[in-house]
């Protein structure tokens, strides 16, 4: 527990500095690292499963994608270049992998790509957002953020202390259903404080009781976005994605509850 609370603190400090000195444009390069470490952990539990993805190729694509808003809008979108990595990878299964698994590393192969760095380009959207404010974008992402990352941290430590109903106990036996409220509430207290701190940053319409009420369902998203990670780690047998941030594990760790809040967020900001 020690480690985590470490490691998240650190976190924390990294991110706000990182928007602090290099604004939007370190946000952006910021999630394209973590889209990019997030899906070479992916393959990585892929090739645990016994299959060999088309990784390189595969995080080449997933760096394009996470940063096409940004710098190539004006010649191509990342839906484009999600149809081509499925051409690329529908070729190259033709004589590069066994017969006997090329339906299910073509079938890995896309679903990163799909699951990872399309998803999270949503974020890179979301920071490029400027109004009303010039930093509008950047304070969305980070509510974003602490609205998937916080539910997390309040539903393990309501768990810890109220626990007794357990969720999923075939997919992640230490979530509870006491936990995933306090995961919730957690969230919607988060999501109110940023709305009414940085209310200069945000449109007249994101107030509190919006910025609570917006938090609730991406924050039960952030729950089922953990239990995927879960259901995939249970295939490739590991428990952690990776090892690269002592407490808490890989980024995949990290990032996997942003992965489907990210474009429902984006969602949500435009409807304002």
């Amino acid at each position: 527990m020690t480690k985590r609370i470490i490691s998240t603190i650190g976190l924390w400090t990294i991110v706000l500095l990182c928007v602090r000195f290099l604004g939007a444009t370190g946000g952006i390069w910021l999630v394209a690292l973590i889209s990019v470490l997030t899906l070479r952990e992916f393959y990585g539990m892929v090739e645990r499963m016994g299959l060999d993805p088309f990784d390189r190729f595969g995080m080449v694509m997933g760096a394009a994608i996470t940063l096409a808003p940004c710098y190539l809008s004006a010649w191509v979108h990342p839906d484009e270049l999600l149809a081509l990595a499925v051409i690329v990878f529908s070729i190259r299964i033709l004589g590069e992998r066994e017969p006997h698994n090329r339906v299910e590393t073509l079938a890995w192969s896309l679903f990163g790509v799909v699951y990872v760095p399309f998803m999270l380009q949503f974020l890179v959207r979301i920071l490029l957002i400027t109004a009303p404010h010039a930093q509008t974008g950047l304070v969305l992402a980070i509510w974003l953020i602490a609205v998937s990352k916080f539910c997390d941290v309040g539903a393990l430590l309501t768990g810890l202390a109220f626990g007794r109903h357990k969720m999923t106990p075939n997919i992640s036996p230490k979530k509870t259903w006491e936990g995933a409220a306090g995961g919730l509430l957690v969230s919607a207290g988060i999501g109110a404080a940023i709305a009414w701190f940085c209310r200069s940053y945000l449109p007249a319409t994101f107030t509190p009781a919006i910025g609570a009420l917006m938090a609730l369902p991406l924050a039960a998203l952030a729950v089922v976005s953990d239990l995927v990670e879960s259901i995939i780690k249970r295939r490739a047998n590991t428990k952690d994605a990776g090892q690269t941030i002592p407490g808490i594990g890989g980024v995949f760790d990290l990032s996997d509850s942003l992965i489907l809040t990210a474009p429902v967020g984006y969602v949500f900001f435009h409807l304002l």
